[in-house]
């Protein structure tokens, strides 16, 4: 039988086991809210935004663009403002086919573990240097990891920002099966169908180590996953999502 001190020195570790964990699922899981609000998916079955991060990628963005032009669908890419800053080129390209760009910070740190300082460094640098290769607005952030804490959606909020999650995701960028991609979003995917919600599918064209690593499985992935949906689903970008949420 524990002693009364043993019992407190348990439950004290108890309740803080509950509270880190309770930390994890708030700053990482994408479906929380805890920490507040953030664009994922409506309720709106039927409709898919395919969004791309890490990049943009020299040797892999390109190819990307012309799996989605191929079919005529535009995604979101949300950059790391280190690798844009190095491939401008690229960056007005992605712009000039369609496709939205949002910031994913410079160079991709968990921002749920960072200073009030570091979050606003990374995502000023970042915003300033993509808006300086558009010559316009970017509206859209997505944090890496998923990791935030309510001063990461504070930042980027006074930033003009709206944060982004997700809700259909996979290992894409360590698998190198394209068929194991794209079977396992394909699952997310029916599944938030049957539910009557809209997806929001990550996938990786660039690797926040390495600014040209191999992105092949998830560029076919992308293309087994339009193939597949084109004449079910709808594929949208991001601000079609925004300006529903935006109405009163």
């Amino acid at each position: 039988m524990l002693t009364p001190i043993e019992t407190g020195v348990c439950t004290g570790l108890g309740a803080a086991g509950l509270a880190a964990g309770g930390f994890a699922y708030a700053s990482r899981w994408p479906s929380s809210r805890i920490f507040g609000r953030a664009l994922v998916a409506p309720a709106r079955a039927g409709e898919l935004a395919l969004t791309f991060d890490d990049g943009p990628n020299p040797a892999w963005t390109p190819v990307l663009l012309d799996v989605l032009a191929a079919l005529g669908v535009h995604a979101t890419f949300f950059m790391l403002g280190s690798h844009a800053q190095a491939e401008p080129e690229l960056v007005r390209k992605v712009t000039e086919r369609g496709h939205l760009i949002g910031n994913h910070s410079w160079d991709h740190p968990d921002l749920a573990r960072c200073s009030e300082r570091r979050i606003r460094e990374e995502l000023t640098r970042t915003q300033e240097t993509l808006q300086q290769i558009i010559g316009g607005p970017i509206r859209f952030f997505r944090p890496p990891f998923g990791g935030r804490r309510p001063a990461v959606l504070r930042i980027a909020r006074e930033m003009g920002l709206e944060p982004v999650l997700w809700n259909a995701m996979t290992t894409d960028w360590s698998e190198r099966s394209p068929d194991r991609i794209t079977d396992r979003l394909a699952g997310k995917i029916d599944r938030l169908t049957r539910r009557g919600r809209a997806a929001n599918i990550v996938l990786h064209d660039g690797n926040h180590r390495e600014r040209a690593g191999d992105r092949g499985p998830s560029v076919t992935a992308c293309g087994f996953l339009l193939t597949r949906y084109r004449e079910t689903h709808r594929f949208v970008t991001l601000d079609a999502w925004a300006r529903e949420a935006d109405k009163p």
